[in-house]
């Protein structure tokens, strides 16, 4: 496990939760706001809650350059809930504001046949072996809260559907995601955090 973990302050993530859930993991928690708290980070969390147009100040800050180096550098990254959608090309939530394009394709509203937000529990299922989701059931209920979900792309390795399929985590390389809060999804979540801080950096 490393001998600690960075979350990333943008002002529109669930750090306190999301500190607390990687603390009992056994983490030593560090926050960054800037692009130099990123020098030494072993893991990096991206959180996020509200408008895609929150990610904007990511590229602004320089941000997204850091973690795009760190991560090159061998550094594992998790992007929780609007953090899974930045690492897609952008989201019609806000269509001026650009994702990083690490994964393929556009986020997008819920049909309106179906209650927005999606709120609660739901089951996900495995579409291919996945590093962070080898320690739970398959397949598992966690808990989402959100508006917009991710297309179905070749680095999905779950899916839930919620009047359509979408991406409920994804990974390529160092780069993982996942579009539910595993810091609310009891202990499952859990064991998805600490498959996390087992990842080794390389």
């Amino acid at each position: 496990m490393p001998a600690f973990v960075t979350i990333i302050d943008y002002q529109a993530g669930n750090i306190t939760s999301v500190a607390k859930a990687l603390r009992a993991c056994g983490a030593d928690v560090r926050i960054a706001a800037t692009p130099d708290d990123l020098r030494s980070a072993a893991h990096i969390v991206l959180p996020g809650v509200g408008h895609f147009s929150a990610t904007r100040v990511l590229h602004a800050s320089g941000m997204a350059d850091a973690i795009r180096e760190r991560v090159s550098a061998g550094s594992p990254f998790l992007g929780i809930c609007v953090g899974l959608q930045w690492l897609f090309e952008g989201s019609t939530e806000a269509p001026e504001t650009h994702g990083l394009s690490v994964f393929a394709g556009t986020c997008d509203r819920f049909p309106g046949t179906v209650k927005s937000p999606h709120v609660g529990w739901n089951s996900i299922e495995r579409v291919r072996p996945s590093r962070i989701l080898r320690n739970i059931p398959d397949p598992c209920f966690v808990y989402f809260t959100h508006s917009y979900s991710a297309p179905i792309v070749e680095e999905t390795v779950a899916s839930t559907n919620h009047g359509r399929q979408f991406t409920a985590a994804a990974e390529r390389d160092n780069w993982m995601a996942v579009q539910f809060h595993p810091e609310k999804s009891g202990e499952a979540g859990l064991r998805i955090l600490r498959s996390f801080l087992e990842v080794p950096r390389c």
